[in-house]
């Protein structure tokens, strides 16, 4: 994988802490506006990038680089992903993947028409103790409650709450509780039960943006509420509870460190088996197999996961009728 990264954010910084660590992926390039520009050089020679660019369709003609990483603000990845894939690029990008699922819908196909890689970059539906959790499942017997509860006080919202717009809580940068930290309870949700038969989300809304919120997922057999709050904070935790035991993750649904499994009236189990304490570790070394093997089956797959991922965000919305640019999605 030749890479090329778009932006110069902390999700940047979290990705070079630890991507020299991966065999086959070189950094070619690292892009971001004019202002950035020492930023930049100083990422350049930290982590030795070949190319520095503050212009997105420059680092685009670069032949050198085979697969675009986008780093940017929500609003901004149907754009770049959709340049990038034009370009013959693979791309990964950040979640949430698109604004809308007409957005999504648009770069699945285009990257069906290119026969490139177009992966959205969640950590969860790649880490080796959430596929140990799946496997655990059949164990608990019939489910019946789900909970995940993501709440994590954002550094910006005292500054939002004073009057600054800031892309974490401004609808037309697609912010918000739901396309941000909700997201990732969504994806285990999904990842583990496929997509439910009802979606109601239950907004806190201040400034025409959703700061916390509930979804409520209904399975028919079973119901599942996701909890997330960029307003306030609590423990975060998921737990799945059975008519034979129950699993819980003492965790953001962003990592999952371990869990722990209890069959009825028996002591709990502890389970983990992570081997880099990195959460996006292991997402990128799938990513570089994928595109070294041009393995489409496999991004395909994933897709179809993203896919029915932005099908709950759009009802979610629908349901509290949150407005997100110049559309009611």
């Amino acid at each position: 994988m030749k890479l090329g990264i778009v932006g110069a954010g902390k999700i940047v910084g979290d990705l070079l802490s630890f991507i020299g660590e991966i065999p086959g992926i070189s950094l070619q390039a690292i892009c971001s506006r004019p202002g950035h520009r020492e930023k930049l050089l100083a990422l350049q020679n930290e982590y030795r990038i070949s190319r520095i660019y503050s212009d997105y369709s420059e680092m685009l003609l670069n032949e050198e680089v085979d697969t675009v990483y986008i780093g940017l603000p929500n609003h901004l990845h149907h754009s770049y992903a959709k340049a990038a894939l034009l370009r013959g690029k693979h791309v990964i990008c950040e979640k949430p993947f698109t604004s809308n699922l007409t957005e999504f819908l648009e770069l699945k196909e285009l990257a069906r028409l290119k026969k490139r890689v177009l992966a959205e970059a969640i950590s969860n539906q790649y880490l080796k103790n959430v596929a140990a959790m799946k496997d655990f499942l059949p164990k608990l017997g019939e489910i019946k409650i789900v909970e995940c509860n993501y709440s994590q006080y954002s550094s910006r919202y005292e500054a939002f709450q004073a009057g600054e717009s800031l892309p974490a809580f401004s609808p037309g940068m697609s912010g918000g509780a739901l396309m941000d930290i909700n997201l990732y309870n969504i994806h285990l949700v999904v990842g583990f039960f496929g997509s439910p038969w009802k979606v109601e989300y239950y907004a806190n809304m201040e400034r025409g943006i959703d700061t916390s919120g509930i979804l409520m997922l209904d399975y028919g057999d079973f119901k599942c509420v996701c909890i997330g709050s960029k307003d306030s904070t609590a423990p975060s935790n998921m737990n799945i509870q059975g008519n034979k035991g129950y699993i819980r993750m003492p965790s953001p649904a962003n990592v999952c460190d371990y869990f722990e499994y209890s069959p009825n009236k028996a002591a709990p189990i502890r389970v983990d088996h992570k081997d880099h304490p990195h959460r996006m570790f292991d997402e990128f070394v799938e990513f570089e197999r994928m595109i070294r093997e041009q393995d489409l089956d496999k991004a395909n797959e994933m897709l179809e996961h993203s896919g029915r991922v932005m099908s709950v965000v759009e009802q979610a919305k629908q349901s509290a009728k949150l407005v997100f640019g110049s559309d009611v999605h």
